[in-house]
């Protein structure tokens, strides 16, 4: 899903149409719907890795990722919906780097996920 949307993202500006007003505007409904479904799994992920103990090294990966989730969601996500606000408006806010914090963030994301599930299936195996 994080790959998808993040190609989604770019591609939307291309579309015939679509103005800088409407991509901003499609982007908030789309990055907050899967912000939210992120919560949900990850919640559901915690029930399971309470209930099944994988290894320290797994749980640490898991803290990790899901830390950088709740970054995410309370702190960087308001920040670019401010923004994306703003701009809509007609406003100009002050520059700001959150978008590549947002998308460094999701890179560090992914690569957590992918090292998590390589443990989760190593310890599965053993």
């Amino acid at each position: 899903m994080l790959i998808a949307i993040a190609f989604e993202a770019q591609l939307k500006f291309q579309a015939p149409g679509i103005t800088r007003e409407l991509g901003l505007g499609i982007g908030k409904l789309v990055f907050t719907a899967l912000n939210r479904i992120e919560c949900v799994i990850a919640v559901i992920l915690t029930i399971a890795f309470f209930a099944f103990a994988p290894a320290k090294k797994a749980r640490i990966v898991f803290a990790f990722a899901a830390f950088i989730l709740l970054a995410q969601t309370f702190w960087l996500i308001p920040r670019l919906i401010e923004r994306i606000d703003a701009l809509t408006s007609g406003q100009a806010p002050p520059d700001s780097n959150a978008h590549f914090v947002y998308i460094a963030f999701e890179i560090t994301k992914i690569l957590s996920l992918l090292i998590l599930s390589v443990l989760v299936n190593r310890q599965g195996s053993d």
